[in-house]
């Protein structure tokens, strides 16, 4: 029997990690929209064969709302496929296909970091393998973005794996691996995202720098470089190319990733390209994003010993970091960043952290040095591990107030009488942060509701009658300014989702307030003053932001807790009793980050809503 060791525990943590991540996270945001709207549409009406144009027209999202670049169907079309077995055997509803979906994806990704942490046991040992595991899973924007439909994590497994190949493996044929992970990173860059090229060149460079002499680099391209990147790029190509085109239903043979670069690089005169969502210095992916990925900050300081400290760790570290750092770097150059952009080089940084923290590690009943800092380790990356599934998921979670609109108006309209068609309006807010195709539809409970009955007699020789037709509901995505200044706008509605109530013409009511996260702001002494959580009902504050963002992640005990602690340092509740006078431990000042209303459901009604 296999002998079970820590970095298996990890691994299992990883995968139920992004299970979580995914479970109290369930919604999705714009830039997800493409991958998972291609998905609802591939399962729900199949790969057309025949009238092919207008059944995409008629039933396809990406034919109304094109997005900015197109982006590759590949992705989609393995997701649907995986997922479609289950959902026959499963008969699962809107919201449960989609966790299907986002779960298969996320557990591929897991899969690779499992994959590369078996590597790193090969190339270094079973206590590097040990702590990588740990501190894979102690960092937050990982796990709660792998199940996510970006094309970035779509690509992200595929470079995770990729890199596993290039790690040192002992008796294991090097050149066949380097050879397979060239492949892998080429494909994942003409299919999924471009700008992985940088980092294949920068992996291919670093291979040619370490290369013993002229020839050895000249064998390099000849029996590597070569046979993987020209092999890799022709199927890519050949996938890509005749799948997009078809989907997308271009006039001429279609490069998704092409097309996103060449839009981004050399914007149209009436577009600034990527930069058009914003900029960031040259140093924002070094003194940001990064420290933000490893998340604690202990753990910043370890590469740098483990260069300058000694020389048994320089080389597995260079190998880690040097490319990686290098793809950053070069990165950095164009002005639009984000953090995901950078995620392919957090498997192998991670990977040097660990061999640092495992020399350390072995090395710890050898001095109080080393033992104290093994204990910070341990400590630090217990409490980043905390930190970012007790603080930063659920506070995440609350940033989707689209979807979980969706969700409360479903389960609003059952309060009233059934309908055979409900239109419903969604504001731009909305559908930036939730809605998707997957929550067209509600639950089967819901949406199985007979929308008329027609009673039986008492002694049941006369049976009940019910409708079978479901009710169909219907999505508006209007965004044009001028007809929300119409009343004949609005009237075609039953329900609308909105931002501001004031701004509907017609008589509605407010059926639902749905809550999201505000920004963080620090209060003066003299703003909402004199108002407390728990205090006498007559000084009671009745809604306050941060209490209910409290209940809402852990419940009314936490709400309790922070409502002491307000009372107390705040509002100097029970001061003047052990003071003699009144007192304010802050001084009046303090920090408030709460929950506020985002959306509001309304219904048409008879009463008018004041602005």
């Amino acid at each position: 029997m296999a002998k079970i060791e820590l970095w298996h525990i990890g691994s299992v943590a990883i995968l139920a990690l992004i299970l979580l991540h995914l479970y109290l996270s369930p919604y999705t945001k714009v830039e997800e929209s493409f991958n998972i709207q291609a998905t609802h549409d591939i399962l729900k009406y199949g790969v057309p064969t025949s009238n092919v144009y207008l059944k995409l027209k008629a039933q396809y999202d990406h034919m109304t709302f094109a997005g900015a670049v197109p982006r590759t169907f590949i992705g989609p079309l393995i997701l649907a496929a995986i997922a479609k077995p289950f959902i026959w055997y499963g008969q699962l509803d809107g919201l449960q296909q989609q966790l299907l979906v986002r779960g298969v994806l996320g557990l591929f990704n897991g899969a690779a970091l499992i994959s590369y942490a078996s590597g790193v046991r090969r190339a270094y040992g079973a206590a590097a393998a040990n702590w990588y595991t740990v501190l894979q899973a102690s960092q937050f924007h990982i796990m709660y973005y792998s199940s996510r439909t970006l094309t970035n994590m779509f690509a992200f497994g595929i470079t995770t794996l990729a890199l596993r190949f290039l790690l040192p493996m002992p008796q294991q044929p090097r050149i066949k691996h380097a050879r397979l992970a060239l492949y892998l990173l080429t494909l994942a860059t003409i299919i999924f995202r471009s700008e992985l090229a940088l980092l294949l060149a920068s992996q291919c460079f670093y291979l040619l720098v370490k290369s013993a002499n002229l020839s050895s680099a000249i064998s390099l391209v000849r029996t590597i470089f070569l046979p993987a990147i020209l092999s890799a790029t022709i199927a890519g190509l050949l996938l890509t190319v005749s799948i997009d085109t078809i989907f997308w239903q271009s006039r001429t043979l279609l490069w998704p990733e092409l097309a996103a670069f060449l839009s981004n690089i050399f914007p149209s005169n009436d577009s600034l390209g990527a930069s058009a969502w914003g900029t960031s210095p040259l140093h924002w992916y070094f003194t940001s994003a990064l420290p933000r990925l490893l998340l604690n900050p202990a753990l910043l300081l370890l590469i740098p010993w483990g260069l300058t400290a000694t020389t048994t760790l320089r080389p597995a570290l260079l190998d880690l970091i040097l490319p990686s750092l290098s793809y950053v770097a070069i990165y950095s150059i164009l002005p639009h960043k984000e953090t995901r952009f950078i995620f392919p080089v957090v498997p192998p940084i991670t990977a040097a952290i660990a061999v640092c923290a495992a020399y350390i590690s072995n090395r710890a009943d050898r001095s109080v040095l080393y033992k104290l800092t093994h204990y910070i380790l341990i400590l630090t990356t217990g409490l980043t591990t905390i930190f970012a599934t007790g603080v930063l998921l659920p506070l995440s979670a609350l940033t989707y107030p689209g979807g979980q609109a969706v969700e409360a108006l479903h389960a609003v309209s059952v309060n009233y009488a059934p309908q055979p068609q409900i239109r419903v309006h969604l504001t731009n807010l909305a559908l930036q942060t939730g809605v998707t195709h997957f929550l067209d539809e509600p639950s089967l409970e819901i949406s199985g509701r007979p929308v008329f009955t027609l009673p039986g007699s008492s002694d049941g020789r006369k049976p009940t009658i019910r409708s079978k037709r479901p009710t169909r509901w219907l999505y508006d995505k209007c965004d044009n300014e001028t007809e929300f200044l119409t009343p004949t706008f609005w009237s075609q509605f039953d329900y609308v989702v909105v931002e501001d109530p004031s701004r509907v013409i017609g008589a509605w009511d407010v059926v639902d307030k749905i809550p999201g996260l505000g920004k963080p702001k620090i209060l003066r002494p003299d703003v909402g003053r004199g108002l407390l959580v728990l205090g006498p009902k007559q000084q009671r504050r009745e809604d306050d932001g941060f209490s209910r963002l409290t209940e809402a992640m852990y419940g009314s005990a936490a709400k309790w807790a922070y409502g002491v602690v307000h009372d107390v340092l705040r509002e100097g509740f029970g001061a003047d009793k052990l003071l003699g006078k009144s007192w304010s431990w802050t001084m009046g000042w303090w920090v408030h980050w709460g929950l506020e209303t985002k959306l509001y459901i309304l219904k048409r009604g008879e009463t008018p809503i004041s602005p």
